[in-house]
């Protein structure tokens, strides 16, 4: 029988221990968000965020899980250990140190460029956490109320020493949940800190329809709208390019092997969520400056690139575009599979093993490129195009809807992994014992 739904977690402890786990760690994050930072004001912080929800500010706000909003104790949230994660995959196409670790250094050297990974962290935290107590020291309300109540080089101090604890912690979690758990555990914190903030959008779009603010069919046409764009979401995330790959026959001894036909898949979206992350926090950076700056023709600039205004969404796409094509050559080497490819006895048929095979993955790898840029585009700025024309009461953008639906799948597929796996554990189990007897 097979061991395809929930009733079955019941047969296998094993199961039920890590998605325990999971919850539970889940939960340690979403308690820790609501510890705050001593020595600051949270409703005149609360005030300020507010106001300034299409900066950089709302932007980390929402990859915190409102962390940032409340400053606690996990206020970065886990953005550094993913900054230190970019930096060092940058790090590894320029230094040929670095890349020979990781493609030849196995075990050892994976467990090198983690200690890396985590030195790194430390270090943004450490900068990032200064230049927060130095930004909210000169901060304050739409009232005029500030943010910090005590300022100077003891909260300073204290601030960083907290917040680098906080992303320490956060990624010792992560680890652990990974380790323990099921799915990737920085991931999960990422999505858990998203989805917490799906209940108070829920009941403020209410609160606006008893208001008379927003009218029931539009809201149903945006509901029915969000539907498809997850459809596609998931439809465009599974969708790969498989080029067909062809192992020759060769003799060993008195053996015969490959002769197998097999395939290489190429996602459709390679590059991931990371082209609108890195889009995203180039073009509100200009929006961030202008909030706090005096100056005239800075607050023009930022208001050119306002999250509702046409040069954003252009520039936006242009720069999503970009980002996937320069961040798939980073994580994909069509010359490296290539060469695995002819090491391996294999080839594509038709195409010449060693360049002609690089130049043929590489052409395709560009044309599916093309069309993952356009979708990530279209999901992320058709939730831009409904604030604007249907005054949709919350923000619920379309870099958030890629990584939900993303974890949420990488999460189903291994516990369905897991299931399979167990299953086939026990099938073999049931052999042994019929041959014994």
């Amino acid at each position: 029988m097979a061991l395809t739904g929930v009733e079955n977690l019941a047969r296998l402890p094993e199961l039920k221990k890590k998605l325990l786990w999971t919850f539970l760690l889940v939960a340690v994050y979403r308690i820790g968000v609501h510890v705050p930072v001593p020595g600051v004001d949270s409703a005149a912080l609360a005030d300020f965020f507010e106001s300034a929800k299409n900066t950089l500010f709302g932007l980390f706000d929402m990859f915190s899980g409102g962390g940032l909003r409340n400053l606690s104790i996990f206020a970065l949230g886990i953005m550094p250990y993913i900054s230190a994660s970019i930096i060092i995959q940058l790090l590894t196409v320029v230094s040929p140190e670095l890349s020979k670790m990781q493609k030849e250094g196995g075990a050892a050297g994976k467990k090198k460029i983690t200690q890396y990974t985590r030195y790194g962290t430390v270090l943004i935290t450490v900068i990032q956490g200064f230049g927060i107590a130095v930004g909210l020291e000169s901060m304050a309300s739409p009232t005029g109320a500030p943010v910090v109540l005590m300022a100077g080089w003891a909260f300073r101090l204290m601030t960083i020493i907290t917040l680098t604890a906080g992303t320490v912690f956060l990624m010792w979690l992560g680890e652990q949940m990974t380790e323990r758990g099921i799915g990737n555990g920085i991931s999960l914190i990422i999505y858990s800190g998203i989805v917490a903030g799906l209940p108070r959008a829920v009941l403020s779009t209410f609160a606006l329809i008893k208001a008379g603010e927003l009218s029931p069919f539009v809201l149903i046409l945006i509901i029915a709208l969000m539907l498809a764009v997850l459809v596609a979401i998931v439809f465009m995330e599974r969708g790969q390019r498989r080029i067909p790959i062809q192992y020759a026959k060769r003799m060993v001894g008195r053996k015969m092997y490959g002769g197998q036909t097999t395939h290489l898949p190429l996602r459709v979206n390679t590059a991931g969520v990371i082209p609108p992350i890195f889009a995203s926090s180039i073009l509100l950076f200009p929006a961030t400056l202008g909030e706090f700056s005096s100056v005239p023709w800075l607050k023009t600039v930022a208001a050119l690139f306002s999250p509702q205004t046409m040069t954003y969404n252009v520039i936006f796409v242009a720069l999503i575009v970009f980002f996937c094509y320069f961040y798939t050559a980073i994580i994909f080497d069509p010359a490296d599979i290539a060469e695995n490819i002819r090491k391996q006895g294999g080839f594509i048929p038709g195409i010449r093993p060693g360049a002609k095979t690089k130049e043929y993955i590489d052409k395709v790898l560009v044309r599916i490129t093309l069309w993952g840029s356009m979708y990530i585009s279209i999901v992320c700025v058709l939730p831009m195009l409904l604030i604007q024309q249907f005054n949709v009461p919350f923000y619920f953008g379309g870099t958030s809807l890629l990584i939900v639906v993303g974890v949420a799948m990488d999460f189903m597929s291994q516990i369905e992994s897991y299931l399979i796996s167990r299953q086939y554990e026990g099938l073999m189990q049931k052999g042994r014992i019929k041959g014994r007897q």
